[in-house]
Formats: structure tokens, C-alpha cells, sequence
């Protein structure tokens, strides 16, 4: 019988969840605070454990990392709120197995508490050979290396850059691995044993962004139920990744600018200030500079998170790379959908090669976990890729969008291949972000 800690502070949902798990014949343990969790966790072994985001005395995310660092074997599912789906979204990227949204749905939970429990031993074996492999590991989680000139560099950079305690800002276009670049550097950190915390400065409200870097206090404002650890006291001794940074307001570049000269944080609603000894790696796919000139970007907070810079190379930069990272993200799409797909038809690798990828490494993961799940052979063949490939012609020898035809439609298709991103969008279209703008207006599209 599966062992499960479930670890939820409102009462009548934990019990709940609890008599229909039980029903289901696992064995559930309840603890409702993350003090209580960690007391069941040193005295009992657990096959699974199931976290509310939202705890009194902790914040989901950093339990999870602290259950993954003392315990890895033991796979972590999220419990979240339908207004925290990017959160646990995010989480899964920092090694949460899956997530829950509420109110819950039976079959749902069924099926994500099966499949992780199904998968943890798997992740066990593959732990203990990516350690033996030198980090030959999955983007997602860990460094891999390539082959081209550009990654060389970059490696060469991340090696050099490491051991030292220098500010790091990673430049480069959505979805070249910026993260995992960051994660890289703090590996061969000394920092190494403490938390990694990442933190995505576009998904934060600028009215909460004191509240998330630095803690709050119960009752210090409308909806503080309980006191809050931030993500600077979270990182203290590690490293704190701030994702597109250039997306924080001018107010919150102040707070943290203060908080990085100061090295102290004072959370809301409190007079006590907190040391912080925290290392910052920042990232941008935007210039910067071009933000500092323009008045959207304070130069000294500029100057203090940029004391060496990363450029995260795109895929078309690292063509030489591209099957050897399509060869791994096979390896990984077999393992998380149990299937034995042995490799690319020579159609497929040809497609690959003339394709441009704007979503760079996190749009090749997709297309390979999407085609290996529809894929009925031995090999990925062509007839599983996404429509975008077949028009790469009607685009262009380039792969770029012409606007001289169907210019509506090579709109919706850029903002479509760039996830609605726009800035992206108008580089694919080649095209300014105010023309892009105007041509929204005028085609009324949203």
C-alpha cells in the first residue's frame, strides 16, 4: 500500500482528500503545517508526498526544494489554487513531479498520483546516471552539453564565471535555457548545498513584488493571513535567479537595487531587518541598454546585476548542437511517456535542420515530447510534426514571414508560434514592435 504524507492546512479539504485516498487504498498521513511535515518526514519513509503552494509557516515551493534536496528519491505533487496554476507550472520546472489544481477533480488526481508514483523509480535510476555522466542531464533540471563553437563559449563562461560570487546576467531570446544556465552556475558554485531559488519578475504584480522578494507579516495588508517568508530570506546562502528582470517597475527596481547594496531585507509590516548573504543571476531577452537610454531601466541597478555577462545562444546559433539535444529530449520524452521510440526518420532530421525554431530549445522539447507520444513506429517520422514545418516555404527560404501577402494571417501565425509574444512576434516578422502594433490595430486583432 503507496504511502502518502499530505501535507494541506485547510482542515475540511485535507480530510477530504484524505477519506477519498483512503478509499483508494493508499495510505495517507496528514500534517498540516510544514513543521509538522518535516518531524513525519525524519521518523517515516514516504513513496509520495502532496503539498499545498500555500502553507501558514512556509511557502510550498521552498519545502518542495528542501524535500528534494534531503530526500530526491521521494516524488512531490503540488496542491494549487486555480489563480496559482503558473506557480506550480514554474515548480515543475524546479522539481515538482506534477500539480493539483482545486477544486479537485477524482479522475485527475488518480491518474497524476499514479503516474508519479509509476515514474519515481525511474527518476531514481536516472539520478544516480546523471551524476555518474558527468550532468548529462535534461535541460530542464540540469546542464547539457553541446558541440558547436557557441556552446563551447558558453561553457567556458559558466566554468570561469562559477566558482566566483559575481553578479551574472544571461542574455538571450525566450526559450534558450537561460535557467538552466543559471542552475548550471549554481552547481559549481560554492553555493551548491544551499537553495537555488527562481523567480520569474514577469509573472509578479508590482504591487506584490515586496511581498515576494521580501516576506510580509500577518495583517500588514488586505489578504496577509499569515506571515510569509520572501524569496531573498528563501535564497539566503544560495542564489536567487531573477527572470526577465527588465519587466519590474520603476518602484520595485528601487526595493531591490536597496536590497542588493544593502544586503538586508525588511519584510512588510515589520521594523526588524534581515541580513542576506545571496548571490543574484538575472536574465533578459531584451536590451537592456537600450531600457537604461530609455528611461525604463535604473543604470545602477544595470551596473550592479551585470558584473558578467552571459549570452545564451539561440538554436539556429547552435546548429551543430540540434540533434544531439533532439537525441536527448527523445531519451527523456521515452522515459516520461513510457515509450521505446529509437530516433528520427532522415525525413524528420531533414526538417529539423531547415526549420528556424523562434521558441528555440523549449519549442524543440515540445515538438519531440508531442511527437513521441503520437508516434506508432520505431522512429519520429513527419507525418507527427506540427503544421509549421510544412510552410517554412510559403514563409520564405529564410523561414522568416513575408508581410507583402496574407499579412493577417502571417500575424496570427507569429504571434502563434511565439506564444503571443509580441516583441518576439515583430522579430520574426521583421518588423518594429510599434508596426507590429499598428498592424494589430488595424486587422483587430487581439
Amino acid at each position: 500500500m503507496p504511502k502518502i504524507l499530505l501535507i494541506e492546512d485547510d482542515i475540511s479539504f485535507c480530510k477530504l482528500l484524505e477519506r477519498f485516498l483512503v478509499k483508494k487504498a493508499f495510505d495517507v498521513t496528514i500534517a498540516f503545517s510544514a513543521e509538522e511535515a518535516r518531524l513525519y518526514i525524519k521518523k517515516e519513509s514516504f513513496d509520495l508526498i502532496l503539498t499545498d503552494l500555500r502553507l501558514p509557516d512556509a511557502d510550498g515551493i521552498v519545502l518542495m526544494s528542501e524535500f528534494k534536496t534531503s530526500h530526491p528519491e521521494i516524488p512531490v505533487i503540488l496542491m494549487t489554487g486555480y489563480s496559482d496554476v503558473n506557480t506550480a507550472v514554474k515548480a515543475i520546472k524546479n522539481g515538482a513531479s506534477d500539480y493539483i489544481s482545486k477544486p479537485f477533480n477524482p479522475d485527475e488526481v488518480l491518474l497524476v498520483i499514479t503516474n508519479a508514483l509509476q515514474t519515481a523509480p525511474t527518476e531514481k535510476v536516472v539520478v544516480k546516471e546523471k551524476k555518474a555522466v558527468n550532468k548529462q542531464a535534461s535541460p530542464e533540471n540540469e546542464f547539457v552539453k553541446g558541440i558547436s563553437v557557441a556552446s563551447k563559449k558558453l561553457l567556458e563562461h559558466i566554468k570561469l564565471v562559477s566558482p566566483t560570487d559575481m553578479s551574472v546576467l544571461i542574455i538571450g531570446e525566450s526559450g534558450t535555457g537561460k535557467e538552466i544556465i543559471a542552475k548550471s552556475i549554481h552547481q559549481q558554485s560554492q553555493r551548491k548545498n544551499n537553495n537555488f531559488i527562481a523567480v520569474d519578475c514577469g509573472a509578479i504584480p508590482k504591487e506584490l513584488a515586496a511581498s515576494e522578494f521580501f516576506g510580509h507579516l500577518k495583517g500588514s495588508f488586505t489578504g496577509a493571513i499569515s506571515d510569509k517568508t520572501g524569496y531573498f530570506e528563501a535564497a539566503n546562502g544560495g542564489t536567487i535567479f531573477l527572470d526577465e528582470i527588465g519587466n519590474l517597475s520603476y518602484e520595485n527596481q528601487i526595493q531591490l537595487l536597496r536590497a542588493l547594496q544593502e544586503r538586508k531585507i525588511k519584510p512588510v509590516g515589520s521594523n526588524k531587518e534581515i541580513n542576506v548573504d545571496i548571490r543574484i543571476i538575472t536574465a533578459t531577452n531584451e536590451d537592456l541598454r537600450e531600457a537604461v537610454k530609455n528611461g525604463d531601466f535604473r543604470e545602477d541597478l544595470y551596473h550592479r546585476i551585470n558584473e558578467f555577462s552571459i549570452q545564451s545562444p539561440s538554436l539556429t546559433d547552435r546548429g551543430e548542437d540540434l540533434m544531439v539535444f533532439a537525441d536527448y529530449f527523445l531519451e527523456k520524452a521515452n522515459q516520461q511517456l513510457n515509450k521505446d521510440i529509437i530516433g528520427f526518420s532522415p525525413e524528420v532530421v531533414a526538417i529539423f535542420q531547415k526549420y528556424s525554431w523562434p521558441g528555440n530549445l523549449r519549442e524543440l522539447q515540445n515538438c519531440i515530447k508531442r511527437a513521441t507520444l503520437l508516434s506508432q513506429g520505431d522512429f519520429i517520422e513527419s507525418d507527427v510534426l506540427p503544421i509549421e514545418f510544412f510552410q517554412t516555404e510559403k514563409l520564405g527560404s529564410s523561414g522568416s514571414f513575408s508581410l507583402s501577402d496574407n499579412e493577417r494571417e502571417a500575424i496570427i501565425h507569429a504571434l502563434s508560434r511565439t506564444q503571443n509574444n509580441k516583441s518576439e512576434a515583430a522579430k520574426l516578422l521583421k518588423i518594429t514592435r510599434k508596426t507590429l502594433y499598428n498592424k494589430l490595430k488595424q486587422y483587430n486583432i487581439d
